[in-house]
């Protein structure tokens, strides 16, 4: 009888095993987002979106406690992490009003003023001199979190990995772990690149401990950006970053996240899917003509997306956005456009707000009518829902 008892309780061991896998949640998505030329593809329908950008899906800025003054830099914020029903509610919201993508902010990298300010953040030091960038596994469990809640209720995420700036920590931080330069970030002879190189497989590779699926796996994430603003992406470093993802994310988009620019190195880059630009101001592109301008620059050699643009009266963001929805370039068409930038409910209590340098605030769903009013809250919400 013993042997029996072992086939039983490996038996009854299978079942459990497999009742675990059952139970775990089911994708919301059939698909991958795909790319055919220059559009993009849900299963064998075209893909395509509006919304107002959500940077703080995965850090939020603690606004309620002012700029933290041990920070040299004198705007440097109070982080902390958004709760789980945080992160539920603000996709949510998003989804309810017509979002069915949104592209969040970067990997905030550890900087030497954080500690005195009590930030956490995404990417910390490497243990030993010449050793790798580690990934911070509390903040990755919140990472985690809001790409299983995005699959859940249906929203298709863009996921940048490091900044051109330094607001979160981006290459400057990151080449400081290997005392070189900002600029040594787009060496691919450098210790920096290879330590950016090892940070994106890290992430892609990681396992969603919320789902249970390797990030890779994920089909709530529709691309990887290379960063955020990578104005200065040169042929080299975005032929071999491109391959790295596609390496390890096979099913998933890559975006260019260079800035002001169309890269003509990108067009014929056959692991490049999407060439992104941002509109401002102060870029001297914050009008609608530059939506035609990059679908010509790009000539339907790859998805052209609008990852930014905004600080504009609500009437000049609707003529850009219009723009987006309608222009046409030999039958491409913008994959999208997303509004800077989205705010939402606070845990406890009341919203989280942001104010640009340009005196423009954080916009918030479904939209203050009274208390917006100055920042044209309503009028912002309504152009993107009516895209």
């Amino acid at each position: 009888m013993k042997p029996m008892k072992n086939l039983l309780l490996m038996g009854l061991l299978s079942a459990l095993g497999a009742g675990g896998a059952l139970a775990a949640e089911r994708s919301h998505f059939t698909h991958f987002i795909t790319r055919d030329g220059a559009a993009l593809k849900d299963g064998d329908k075209v893909f395509r979106f509006a919304g107002i950008h959500a940077p703080e899906l995965h850090r939020i800025e603690d606004d309620a406690r002012g700029p933290c003054r041990a920070d040299p830099r004198g705007w440097g914020q109070y982080f902390k992490w958004p709760t789980a029903q945080e992160q539920q509610n603000w996709i949510q919201a998003m989804v309810q009003t017509g979002a069915k993508a949104q592209r969040v902010y970067v990997l905030s990298v550890q900087q030497e003023f954080d500690k005195a300010c009590g930030r956490e953040t995404h990417i910390l030091a490497p243990e030993t001199a010449d050793g790798m960038p580690r990934l911070n596994e509390k903040a990755m469990r919140v990472y985690d979190n809001m790409i299983a809640e995005a699959d859940k209720q249906g929203l298709r995420l863009i996921l940048p990995f490091i900044d051109h700036w330094w607001w979160w920590g981006g290459r400057e931080q990151l080449a400081a772990f290997y005392h070189e330069k900002a600029e040594d970030f787009y060496r691919t002879d450098s210790k920096t690149f290879k330590a950016y190189l090892d940070v994106i497989r890290q992430v892609i590779t990681r396992t969603n401990t919320v789902t249970g699926r390797a990030y890779y796996d994920e089909k709530a994430i529709m691309a990887w950006e290379t960063g955020n603003e990578l104005e200065d992406t040169n042929a080299d470093f975005l032929h071999q970053t491109a391959a790295w993802i596609k390496k390890w994310a096979p099913h998933q988009l890559v975006v260019d996240g260079t800035y002001k620019k169309i890269n003509s190195f990108a067009l014929t880059d056959p692991n490049v899917d999407i060439v992104s630009n941002h509109y401002y101001t102060n870029a001297d592109n914050n009008h609608p003509g530059q939506v035609t301008q990059d679908l010509r620059a790009v000539g339907g050699q790859k998805v052209y997306l609008v990852g930014e643009f905004g600080l504009l009266p609500a009437d000049q963001l609707n003529a850009i956005m219009q723009s987006i929805v309608h222009s046409d370039v030999n039958g491409a068409q913008a994959a999208g456009g997303l509004i800077w930038g989205f705010r939402g409910h606070r845990h406890d209590g009341g919203f989280y707000w942001h104010k640009e340098s340009t005196g423009h605030y954080s916009y918030h769903l479904p939209g203050f009518a009274k208390e917006g009013e100055a920042n044209q809250e309503q009028a912002v919400v309504d152009l993107v829902r009516t895209a």
